[in-house]
């Protein structure tokens, strides 16, 4: 029988996937599991397993395609198992272009140009139409290189002409200009084109335009990876969509780093690590259950409260900064928090990170280690509404009550923690609650260890 591998469904935001490499060629007898291919998403990258042991009939996408889910991606026939399978034929050196529904070659999953996403991405960027754009490619396929190249011969007859002497224009004459595509569509996401025209990456605002870059000795230029594409997108995306207010609070970590101490070799000794970013994380939990505000996401005209608490905890991965999600943090208690850390920690690490794992959250918290800073406004992680941020612990002196009620002097480990909102359904009363709640739970230090 012949079973259709189709695209899944990778996640609850997850609509397309990018084929960035098969693993198998046309011919191969492979077994239920065997990682089939690699298919790279806005989330992350993930291998795709085969669902049964059988020979790989024929491979219907181009690499590079980006598709939505549920297309047809490969077949294999199960009646071929590894102890009756011949030689397997040798295969095409790559995978065929992708094809629509009546067989034709695809442009694009989505139409227009046939284009990687790397270079959408870049055109959008530069504001270079894909229509006109000659593919080197296979297949005819539009490439980075390509866009760049025709915005370099757009550009030098920009840079040839003579730097304008005239006084800048009126307002009115300047809100008249034609916008570029990529503003346009900016503003729409921002304001539904109310009149909004952002400043445009890697060319300026208004009269103000950046000066072209000069390659010198020495100079080392470092190409975006797509991971780090993608979250220059996305901390821009935030930016521009939520106004972002940032609260700082100051806490006395005396109690609660005594538990720790208490506590930490025991865990050590089970392999985990007892760290502080769990007991922020069972407190923010907390806090949230109890200022439910922070726990939303803004719709158009409305936004949901979550029922579900699922705190995302950044983490450094080989390819940046990840932030994984540890569900239903409320119920878990620091124990069960601790082991949800190290586990998406080490996973993160090795670049076994799956798409589900980075996908709900409806808060962050992050930590920026043990060479950190005294504090820091984090921007926050769409579509959330808040980001708790970590600053580095120190120890200071502090006043303290002393057993006969007379104020006194310690030193204590002290930590600024910085609470990034969005003010569009957030309020300062709620963001300051919710705040004030997480500095008071931390400072009692009743956690259950």
């Amino acid at each position: 029988m012949i079973i259709d591998v189709t695209l899944p469904q990778l996640g609850e935001s997850v609509t397309e996937g990018t084929l960035t490499k098969f693993l198998v060629r046309e011919g191969d007898v492979v077994k239920k599991e065997q990682p089939l291919l690699e298919i790279a998403t806005d989330k992350a990258d993930s291998e795709m397993p085969s669902p049964a042991t059988g020979r790989i009939v024929k491979l219907l996408v181009a690499v590079g395609a980006t598709v939505p889910v549920h297309t047809l991606l490969l077949q294999i026939d199960d009646s071929v198992t590894t102890s009756t399978a011949a030689p397997a034929p040798q295969a095409a050196a790559s995978a065929p272009p992708a094809a629509d529904g009546n067989g034709s070659l695809a442009k694009s999953a989505v139409g227009g140009s046939l284009a990687t996403p790397t270079a959408r991405k870049t055109a959008l960027e530069n504001d270079v139409d894909l229509a006109g754009v000659t593919g080197s490619g296979a297949h005819g396929r539009v490439t980075r290189d390509d866009v760049l190249r025709a915005k370099t011969n757009d550009s030098s007859l920009l840079l040839s002409t003579p730097p304008r002497t005239e006084p800048p224009l009126p307002m009115a004459a300047r809100q008249a200009l034609p916008v570029p595509a990529q503003a346009q569509q900016i503003a729409q996401i921002v304001n539904q084109g109310g009149g909004f025209v952002p400043p445009i990456p890697g060319l300026g605002y208004g009269a103000f335009k950046l000066p072209p870059y000069k390659s010198r000795e020495g100079d080392k230029v470092v190409p975006f990876t797509r991971r780090r594409r993608i979250t220059a997108d996305h901390m821009t995306y935030s930016k521009f969509a939520s106004p972002h207010v940032v609260t700082v609070a100051e806490v006395d970590l005396h109690k609660s780093a005594r538990l720790r101490e208490a506590n930490k070799e025991r865990y050590k000794a089970e392999g985990h690590s007892l760290t502080m970013l769990a007991f922020v994380v069972a407190a923010g939990a907390r806090a949230l259950r109890e200022t439910p505000t922070m726990n939303a996401r803004v719709l158009d005209d409305a936004y949901v409260l979550f029922n579900d608490i699922n705190l995302g905890v950044a983490v450094d991965s080989p390819d940046g900064l990840v932030v994984p999600v540890i569900r239903h943090a409320d119920e878990l208690g620091v124990r069960g928090i601790v082991r949800a850390i190290d586990d998406v920690s080490k996973r993160a690490r090795s670049g076994k990170i799956t798409i589900d794992d980075l996908s709900g959250a409806t808060f962050s918290i992050t930590n920026p280690g043990m060479k950190g800073n005294l504090f820091g406004g984090a921007i926050i992680n769409q579509p959330n509404v808040g980001i708790l941020r970590m600053g580095e612990i120190q120890k200071r002196v502090v006043v303290v009550e002393g057993a006969d009620g007379e104020d006194q002097m310690a030193i204590h480990p002290v930590m600024y923690v910085a609470l990034s909102y969005d003010h569009r359904v957030v309020d300062g009363v709620a963001a300051n609650s919710f705040l004030w709640r997480v500095t008071e739970l931390l400072e009692k230090g009743e956690f259950e260890v």
